[in-house]
């Protein structure tokens, strides 16, 4: 339970933070297609066996996930930038084909798939000590490139045009937020699961967003959010036995509604 708290809380974060940027510059899809692609490489991992070579909890698939899910996300910034396709265009490709690739990858499999279902519906409880070294490894890394590039991300935000006229490297950045992006929707798969992961990076920030306030005070929002969400969504399906990744979006999702409630009284007034 004390790792599950842990690597929910990091993970709540993680996704609040990128969450805002995918808030804030109307990336939804973007996420629910990285999210689904997410699925081809677990799939891949679990063909591959690399859970039992690594024996290291569900970190062994995560590691060709993560790589297989960076790709489709590369993919679709460059199919995007070239002009080639519109944005929703790109993910709904590279999604069907990813989900498609998935399924094969499951078929081929001559073993049975492991916790497949704990991949597609969430397991926090399944998560060891390693697996929260792995979240906290990565929270620095996120944290680290955000950090360095947090004024250039905002700008790009608010004015993609005038970002670029002003010499920063778009491209670049778009590339690096979608990179980021599938790391830490990768390692959520297991927290709330495929289907339900791009709720966890989207609601924590769109609650924020209702709040009000600066795109900094709106990540910290978020943080928050996502952290108490988290928190209280696994220690209610604890007492209430019910599945814990489904309980945290829901916990998540009534933080959306009361922010929704005080944002209308606001305007209102």
């Amino acid at each position: 339970m004390r790792n599950a708290i842990m690597a929910g809380a990091l993970v709540g974060a993680l996704c609040a933070v990128l969450g805002t940027f995918v808030v804030q510059r109307d990336m939804a899809f973007v996420g629910e297609g990285l999210a689904h692609a997410a699925f081809g490489g677990v799939a891949l991992g679990l063909l591959l066996d690399l859970g039992v070579r690594f024996s290291v909890s569900w970190l062994g698939p995560i590691w060709v996930a993560v790589p297989f899910c960076a790709a489709v996300a590369l993919g679709i910034g460059w199919v995007q930038n070239r002009g080639l396709a519109s944005e929703s265009t790109a993910v709904g490709i590279f999604f069907s084909v990813s989900v498609a690739l998935g399924i094969v990858f499951i078929y081929l499999r001559t073993t049975p798939a492991g916790d497949l279902e704990g991949y597609l519906f969430g397991n926090i409880l399944a998560v060891r000590r390693a697996d929260v070294y792995a979240a906290v490894a990565l929270a620095v890394i996120v944290g680290t490139l955000m950090g360095l590039t947090w004024t250039k991300m905002a700008y790009i935000a608010f004015d993609r045009t005038l970002a670029r006229l002003s010499g920063i490297r778009v491209e670049a950045l778009d590339y690096l937020l979608l990179v980021m992006m599938s790391a830490v929707i990768v390692l959520s798969v297991r927290t709330v699961g495929v289907i339900l992961v791009s709720s966890y990076l989207i609601i924590p920030a769109a609650t924020a967003r209702l709040l009000g306030g600066s795109l900094m005070r709106m990540t910290l929002k978020a943080v928050a959010i996502g952290v108490l969400g988290s928190t209280i969504g696994l220690i209610i399906s604890f007492y209430v036995e019910v599945p814990s990744g489904a309980t945290v979006i829901l916990t998540l999702a009534a933080a959306f509604g009361g922010a929704s409630l005080l944002a209308n009284r606001r305007r209102s007034r």
